[in-house]
């Protein structure tokens, strides 16, 4: 549930607020007057958010296309937050069960009522757990794929929010990388996939603990905001147990140059599957 940098060219909540749909026409009250309701791929999937915490960014539409998920697996989200990744793997995958891991009780409670919002109760379920006591949670080695995406700010990086969903969604407040890192591996079975986005400046970071945590990059994808700036943002898949070597994809452009999105990122801001290539083992 991490998000990307306030100074990132990308800009992923605040653009990406702009371009969900409104529901009857406008930005909906739920019946709770601290959220809205909100939807995506052209009112398929409905979600509330929190008025002023926490809210969709691009980061979890770039990461819920990028892995690579296959019929009848089993995928977990680790720090689910409202429950919008899940939503989306199970409108873009007919054969899966999905389950969403959240830390803060709001969020999970709202997660839990997004799935009913959709009608996925059978293909989705949500847990309130922390990734830090992942064993209480959830078996060892009980599912097929993780996808993360971890706040990427350390706790003395940058503004804190004094928003509590804000603050633990960007800072390592209550879980860091390493932390996320050690529940994917408990909760994988050898050979599972793990992917990631996260802030490109720290991409080493990343690809060294993942591989200290016994999931082998597998696929990269860098992520920038034009064509001619620096990458924002990365993309990484690995498997749990994999052998050594990277396929470094095409990089992924956010903005044309009119600063519209690309044909690729519209495509999945409208919810249309593309087909990824998954890692090999």
């Amino acid at each position: 549930m991490g998000a990307a940098d306030d100074m990132s060219p990308v800009k992923s909540a605040s653009r990406l607020d702009d371009n969900i749909d409104d529901v009857n026409g406008e930005r909906a009250r739920s019946p709770m007057s601290e959220e809205t309701l909100d939807a995506l791929f052209h009112g398929k999937l409905r979600f509330l958010q929190s008025r002023s915490g926490y809210r969709l960014s691009l980061d979890a539409l770039l990461l819920a296309h990028f892995v690579s998920v296959q019929p009848k697996e089993t995928v977990v989200d680790l720090g689910t937050g409202n429950g919008v990744i899940p939503l989306i793997l199970a409108s873009l995958h007919a054969q899966v069960s999905i389950t969403g891991i959240e830390f803060q009780p709001a969020m999970a409670e709202r997660a839990e009522r997004n799935v009913k919002l959709n009608g996925l109760e059978r293909k989705v379920q949500i847990r309130r757990g922390d990734v830090r006591a992942i064993d209480t949670v959830a078996p060892p080695e009980s599912f097929d794929g993780v996808v993360c995406n971890p706040p990427f700010r350390k706790p003395s990086s940058g503004r804190i929010s004094p928003n509590d969903e804000k603050r633990v969604a960007r800072h390592e407040i209550q879980g860091d990388l390493g932390d996320f890192l050690a529940a994917a591996t408990f909760l994988l079975r050898l050979k599972g996939r793990m992917a990631l986005i996260y802030s490109a400046r720290r991409a080493v970071d990343l690809l060294s603990s993942m591989r200290l945590a016994r999931v082998e990059p597998k696929r990269l994808r860098m992520v920038h905001s034009f064509a001619d700036v620096d990458a924002s943002l990365v993309l990484v898949e690995g498997i749990k147990g994999g052998r050594s070597g990277i396929e470094v994809l095409p990089p992924l452009i956010i903005y044309r140059r009119d600063k519209g999105y690309s044909a690729e990122v519209a495509a999945q801001i409208a919810g249309e599957r593309l087909i990824s290539q998954c890692a090999s083992r």
